[in-house]
């Protein structure tokens, strides 16, 4: 990419008129928020199981003291040697933040096809610190992080998702509500990555991205 070379006052009337278009894509995201906090919830029917440091817990055993949960679809199936890279990039950046996010009444926890010993040799070579459950039943099929026998693609309401090796990485909501828990939201694929930081600082740089 060949740069264009301009002098300071020409560079202020580019940033100007790039921070009108930024302000507006803000107003934009701000009002797709309060959308999306305005879903409506499903009841969560099944008993899904998990195993954790703790040992086997359901789906609320999650949610620790919280009353809202994210899960993160974090690509690591259960005959893999190592997980997703994109996957491992994006909990390095979480890992050793998350008191940011329960300062918010919430927890977010990767949740994997992989086995204990699997996660806990992966995450013990990387000092990761943040939770790391595996799904021990439908969970990953039924909220479309992995594919059934078969599945390349699977299509969501005018979703196409695609998988690799059988899986795939997104995140879904939970929250608790009079003794009932809902699911809230779901996303897929790039619906994701305005939630990574990293890929915001990516998109500041002049040559962009991979």
């Amino acid at each position: 990419m060949s740069p264009t070379i301009v002098d300071s006052a020409s560079w202020q009337r580019a940033r100007s008129d790039l921070l009108r278009r930024e302000k507006a894509v803000t107003r934009e995201l701000d009002s797709l928020a309060r959308a999306r906090q305005a879903m409506p919830w499903v009841k969560v029917e099944k008993s899904y199981r998990f195993q954790t440091d703790d040992g086997e817990v359901g789906l609320e055993g999650l949610f620790g003291e919280h009353d809202q949960l994210v899960i993160y679809h974090f690509m690591f199936g259960p005959d893999w040697e190592d997980p997703c890279p994109g996957c491992s990039a994006w909990m390095s950046a979480y890992d050793g933040t998350s008191n940011g996010l329960e300062a918010h009444n919430a927890t977010l926890v990767a949740v994997s096809r992989a086995g204990r010993e699997a996660i806990d040799r992966i995450r013990a070579s990387r000092g990761w610190r943040f939770p790391w459950a595996t799904s021990l039943d439908d969970f990953n099929f039924d909220y479309h992080a992995s594919a059934r026998e078969g599945e390349e693609t699977h299509v969501v309401g005018d979703e196409e998702i695609g998988f690799w090796k059988g899986e795939n990485h997104g995140v879904s909501v939970f929250a608790k509500h009079d003794g009932a828990i809902y699911h809230t939201y779901s996303a897929y694929n790039r619906g994701i990555q305005q939630i990574n930081g990293t890929y915001g600082y990516v998109d500041l740089l002049p040559y962009g991205g991979n």
